[in-house]
């Protein structure tokens, strides 16, 4: 159960990805909210296809905010120049779900999981680790001109067998004119070596369908919250049932989502194990959880450990976390986890 598979896959996507683009729109309107308005409650979705973006959900907040130049100044901030036609249909939040959030209670019922090896210095998975510096390597050459026929759509991929990397992937939006020869050889010199070293054991695919030169919502849909194994462990842990962008930190989809992985890296930080995982459970409107469990990769049960230094309840790891701060359109790319900085990456003694 622990990340036990000797051959895995995983993958990331760059910011340009349609999905990856709701997500940060979703996240940007959240931020926003919280700048005016730190107490506010926000549950935004967002929706791009051809030409078109469709905001929706519920929000309850004192702040003022325009949904639509923010998604357009996200779009464009991107690296997007074509026009889009923005629908908003967001509302305020349902009474029956804000009587429970009002008291301190959970967001909505679900399940939470929180995952760290030991080992990369970031604590996830080396697949997680690499697919991610893939894409913002691939970003970086792109705004940096480094490579001036880069468009902003793309994805990475790595394929791990028995710790060492055997296979690595990109797909990248180009302009028209450059062949995909030029594509794959200046990839190979300033993507793939300088992430991963020595390629002389490594398979190396390139926009493996050939031409992509349209990207975007030009190309496909996009939908927020639908690149979660991106967010998370890749795939290789349990994902709960909710995604993470647009939501505040009262929707513990998002922050118990947070607390598990804080509690996870701590424990294996402070030697209880060298990968571990966390999960909790609530009912929505009810403060504590209905579910606390954690165990480490020799099956031994850390559930009291983390009862005994650790409070799941929704208020309180708001608070332990500062999750009333605008922090979140960053966290939209590139993962959630594995970022110094962030107030559920920090190492504590227990």
């Amino acid at each position: 159960m622990l990340h036990l598979l000797k051959t895995y896959t995983t993958e990331s996507v760059t910011s340009g990805h349609p999905d990856k683009v709701c997500d940060q729109i979703s996240d940007a309107i959240l931020d926003a909210c919280l700048e005016q308005d730190p107490r506010s409650r926000v549950a935004v979705e967002t929706f791009g296809s051809h030409g078109t973006l469709m905001i929706g959900g519920e929000v309850t907040t004192n702040a003022k905010v325009d949904f639509a130049k923010i998604a357009a100044n996200v779009y464009k901030s991107i690296g997007y120049t074509e026009k889009l036609k923005i629908l908003n249909t967001v509302a305020k939040q349902s009474q029956n779900i804000a009587q429970g959030v009002d008291t301190g209670g959970a967001g909505d019922q679900g399940i939470m999981y929180g995952y760290a090896t030991d080992e990369t210095d970031e604590m996830l998975p080396l697949g997680v680790v690499l697919a991610n510096k893939l894409a913002r390597r691939l970003e970086k050459l792109r705004r940096e001109k480094t490579l001036s026929w880069i468009k902003p759509d793309g994805k990475t991929q790595v394929t791990i067998k028995d710790g060492k990397v055997v296979t690595a992937l990109c797909s990248t939006q180009h302009a028209k004119n450059v062949s995909q020869e030029q594509i794959r050889k200046d990839l190979i010199k300033h993507l793939f070596k300088p992430v991963l070293g020595d390629l002389k054991n490594i398979e190396i695919l390139v926009n493996p369908t050939g031409k992509f030169e349209v990207g975007g919502f030009a190309a496909d849909a996009g939908l927020t919250g639908r690149k979660i194994m991106v967010d998370t462990y890749g795939g290789l842990m349990p994902h709960g049932g909710g995604a993470f962008s647009g939501k505040d930190s009262t929707k513990v989809d998002r922050s118990a989502a947070y607390m598990c992985r804080f509690v996870a890296k701590n424990l294996v930080a402070n030697g209880y194990g060298k990968k571990v995982l966390v999960s909790v459970a609530y009912a929505i409107g009810r403060v504590d959880p209905v579910m606390v469990e954690a165990f480490n990769d020799k099956g031994k049960d850390l559930s009291k450990i983390v009862h005994k230094h650790f409070n799941f309840r929704p208020q309180e790891i708001i608070k332990r976390l500062e999750l009333r701060k605008p922090i979140f359109r960053e966290t939209a790319t590139y993962g959630h986890f594995g970022v110094e900085g962030r107030s559920w990456e920090k190492v504590i003694k227990i």
